[in-house]
């Protein structure tokens, strides 16, 4: 059995960055937490989850979040402790089609005779798209509407992912497939147990080693 990490002294009373901080990188403003930069009714963020771009991480919703339309009622919602590359792209719902005609080709949305007031904008919604805690997303990857990525996961750059994501799981490829998981099954449900990601700053900044370090075991240890 590994040594246990001693756990990070704690010397001052710093344990963090402020997660109220936009920019938490002093040198530079392409890094932000995005719960500080974001503001939108349909999209919930939770705490140090950041989002790196060098053209300006605060239009994540302009330039990441497509065909998120009103009507349709879906959520985008992303844990906390994420990472988000460039050009990460989560497509909504309103980017579906309906496919119980003889056509695809969305006539009312332009009117001027093509109008349809029985119109049923939610039929074939997938539903929220949900982002666990503690997730890695690689440049350029792509999440279909609808699909859960669990906690721990990673998605590799350029992924296409249209189904949903096991908990530490990583998947790359078009489409995306499960290439590994990063750990044993029984230390995936001792992490989800333990939850980490929930604990106080002061809570996570004493067990870093062990959290860095891999070692469940020490974890489980000291978790409330």
């Amino acid at each position: 059995m590994p040594a246990r990490p001693t756990p990070t002294p704690l010397t001052s009373s710093r344990c963090g960055p402020d997660p109220g901080s936009a920019y938490p990188l002093a040198a530079t403003r392409q890094v932000a937490f995005l719960n500080n930069v974001v503001d939108h009714p349909m999209i919930k963020i939770g705490d140090y989850t950041y989002y790196d771009d060098p053209d300006g991480p605060e239009r994540f919703v302009e330039t990441c979040v497509r065909y998120h339309y009103d009507h349709m009622g879906d959520r985008l919602i992303i844990g906390r402790f994420c990472a988000l590359a460039a050009k990460v792209q989560f497509i909504m719902n309103g980017a579906n089609h309906a496919l119980n005609g003889l056509s695809t080709y969305p006539f009312s949305i332009f009117g001027e005779g093509w109008e349809d007031p029985g119109a049923d904008w939610s039929r074939g919604s997938r539903g929220d798209t949900l982002v666990g805690n503690d997730v890695w997303i690689g440049r350029g990857a792509t999440v279909m509407p609808g699909v859960r990525v669990g906690d721990g996961a990673v998605i590799g750059a350029g992924a296409v992912v249209a189904r949903d994501v096991p908990d530490y799981a990583v998947m790359v490829g078009n489409p995306a497939r499960v290439v590994k998981m990063r750990f044993p099954p029984d230390d995936v449900a001792r992490l989800l147990k333990i939850a980490w990601w929930r604990w106080p700053a002061e809570r996570i900044t004493a067990n870093l080693a062990a959290i860095r370090g891999g070692d469940v075991g020490a974890l489980a240890r000291d978790a409330p």
